[in-house]
């Protein structure tokens, strides 16, 4: 299995997680606090969209701005449905991992960009579950790889803004708690 099962599969738990979502839950909260569910879940239809056309070799400038804004529209569920049945299939092709992609970064290993992909699924969907109230389980393998791969980078990434305060994990702390903290998450 390679990374882009990986994304396959974190892709599906997060459509399960998507799909448990209650009509009147769109609104909610998120751990994420500039988004609610709507908002968080059109973030990840957003970089499910945006897998296909590098996977392709487009340019950020190519792809322009026809993926900004409201991509839900009436039907979130099945917004994301397409958007993730696109990602995967570009993901998953044969010889998408040995690919170069052009993101913002610069030039990078398709593989590299699947595995950030990736880490926003995992990370996401726990999030989404925080929010709605569902099992906010991390598949142990997914929480042991993201952690493995950006603990050494920690520092890198709190630059970058994305990713919460600061959280310390407590003495002892299981694997998905040291992750989340690293990640700006509390359990």
């Amino acid at each position: 299995m390679g990374i882009g099962d990986d994304l396959e599969r974190a892709i599906e738990r997060f459509g399960e997680t998507v799909h448990a979502v209650d009509e009147r839950q769109w609104t909610m909260p998120t751990p994420c606090t500039e988004w609610d569910v709507r908002a968080l879940l059109n973030h990840l239809v957003n970089e499910a969209l945006w897998v296909r056309p590098l996977m392709e070799g487009m340019t950020i400038a190519e792809v322009g701005d026809r993926l900004d804004g409201d991509l839900l529209g009436d039907d979130p569920k099945a917004a994301f449905d397409e958007a993730a049945a696109e990602a995967t299939a570009a993901a998953t092709g044969p010889g998408a991992v040995d690919r170069i992609v052009h993101i913002s970064a610069g030039d990078t290993p398709a593989g590299e960009y699947l595995s950030q992909v990736f880490t926003d699924f995992v990370i996401h969907r726990w999030d989404l579950a925080r929010a709605i109230g569902v099992d906010d389980t991390i598949n142990p393998a997914d929480a042991a790889a993201i952690y493995e791969q950006m603990r050494p980078r920690e520092h890198e990434m709190r630059s970058w803004g994305v990713y919460g305060g600061t959280v310390t994990a407590p003495p002892g702390a299981d694997l998905q708690t040291k992750l989340l903290a690293l990640f700006g998450r509390a359990q």
